[in-house]
Formats: structure tokens, C-alpha cells, sequence
């Protein structure tokens, strides 16, 4: 009871003083706890309170660009040379080309010839070369990156071949950065076909050459070995010739 005169007092005292006087000194006499939570936010920004964090955007992501610029020409990337020493006969020095809307990333040229040996029979020889080339993309990776997940693909494709049988792998090493050699057997027209594929990467550039060879009336079919060397002859040209096109 004594205490009750006292604090009537103040609350008739705080009734006489402005409106806004009265929000920021007439308080519970029991805390101040409650004038702390009605701080104005310049207060707040006064006390050092730390402003919100602000959100910056993500940085664009980035992929090493592609060392090859550009391809050869399909049907340059093999030498003449090495053309007549593994299509005699041939019908086209130069090449038969095939159709690419991009020459700049894709490209394919083939050969083929029929040696007529008179009695001994006819050899047939066929060599074609295939060329893919990746660029960097934000989104899909480095060309290099590309190439390497085609490679495999290419390779399975050779090596599933409708109809090949005695189908045999193995590594080409020396040859670019990735290579691995196909060979099989095939029945066409009656005749036994020897094939040779090789798939090479280089860098961000596919190349797959295919090399093939039958005799006919009476003339033996080619060896498995020797059509596989010539394959890797023919390469190694098509290898060299994606480095020279981008000196």
C-alpha cells in the first residue's frame, strides 16, 4: 500500500507531457525490456546491426576452348601417295567427297578401285575417312570433353557392324590422343570382305578411317594384318593433316 502513492504520481505526471514525450520516457517501472523493442530502425542502424546480405549473380561458367579451329580437307587429309598404295586403280585420284553443311566441323572423302590381274582375278580396295570436329560450350563442355564422349560411341559402332564376324579390338598406340583399331570379316556378294577401322581422337577432332578389301574371280581376299596396316597408314596421315590445317 505504501507503494501506490508514489506511482500514481508518475502516471499523473507522464499524462501532462507531450504524446510523444510520454512514448519514449513513461515506461513500466518494472523493465526496460519493453522500450528496447520499439527501438526506430535508425537506432538499429546506429548500434552497428548488420545490414541483410545481397545476393550477387552466379559467374557464367567457362570451358578451355577448342585447340582445333577448323579441318582439313576431307580429301586432302590423306596423301596421294598413300592413296595409290593402298587403292590400286583407283578410279579417282582425288576423291569422291561426301555431302556436310559444315565443312568446318565435319568432313568425309573416299577412294576405291578394282585392279583387273587377268587370270589371277581382280582385287577391290576401298578406303574411306570420316572427320568430326567438337567446339567449347558453356552448356555441353570443352571439345575436347565432346570428343571423348563420341569416342567410345564410334568405336561401339564399328565394332557392332551388322553382319562382321572374327571381330577383334586392340589399341593403336602412338597414334593422337585416343585411338583403337577394328577389325572383321563381312560376307558381301559372295565374296569375303577384310575390314579395317580405326577411331582416333585428337585433341577435340574425331577422325575414323575404314579400310577394306575383297578378291574376285579367283584372286584371294587381302590379310587381316595387312589391310589393319594400311589402316593405320592412312591415320596417321589424317592425323597430321587436323595439325597442319590449324598452324
Amino acid at each position: 500500500m505504501h507503494r501506490s502513492a508514489p506511482r500514481l504520481t508518475r502516471i499523473l505526471a507522464c499524462a501532462a507531457v507531450p504524446v510523444m514525450l510520454v512514448a519514449a520516457g513513461c515506461s513500466s517501472d518494472d523493465s526496460g525490456s519493453g522500450a528496447s523493442a520499439s527501438a526506430s530502425p535508425s537506432a538499429s542502424a546506429a548500434s552497428g546491426s548488420p545490414a541483410a546480405p545481397t545476393t550477387s549473380a552466379a559467374p557464367s561458367p567457362s570451358v578451355a576452348p577448342a585447340k582445333f579451329a577448323k579441318l582439313p580437307d576431307a580429301c586432302k587429309a590423306i596423301t596421294a601417295k598413300t592413296v595409290e598404295d593402298l587403292v590400286p586403280a583407283v578410279k579417282k585420284k582425288s576423291g569422291t567427297p561426301g555431302r556436310s553443311s559444315d565443312l568446318n566441323n565435319r568432313g568425309n572423302c573416299s577412294w576405291n578401285g578394282l585392279k583387273d590381274r587377268g587370270v589371277k582375278g581382280s582385287d577391290y580396295r576401298w578406303l574411306d575417312v570420316s572427320l568430326l570436329r567438337f567446339d567449347s560450350d558453356p552448356t555441353l563442355g570443352s571439345g575436347e570433353e565432346r570428343a571423348q564422349e563420341k569416342y567410345s560411341g564410334k568405336v561401339d559402332e564399328a565394332k557392332a557392324t551388322e553382319g562382321a564376324i572374327d571381330v577383334r579390338t586392340s589399341p593403336v598406340p602412338g597414334v593422337g590422343d585416343q585411338a583403337r583399331a577394328v577389325s572383321y570379316s563381312l560376307k558381301k556378294t559372295d565374296e569375303t570382305f577384310r575390314y579395317g577401322v580405326i577411331v582416333v581422337r585428337t585433341e577435340n577432332v574425331l577422325i575414323t578411317v575404314s579400310y577394306n578389301g575383297t578378291g574376285y574371280a579367283g584372286a584371294k581376299a587381302p590379310a587381316a594384318g595387312d589391310v589393319m596396316e594400311g589402316t593405320v597408314k592412312a591415320v596417321k596421315d589424317a592425323v597430321a593433316a587436323v595439325a597442319a590445317a590449324n598452324k
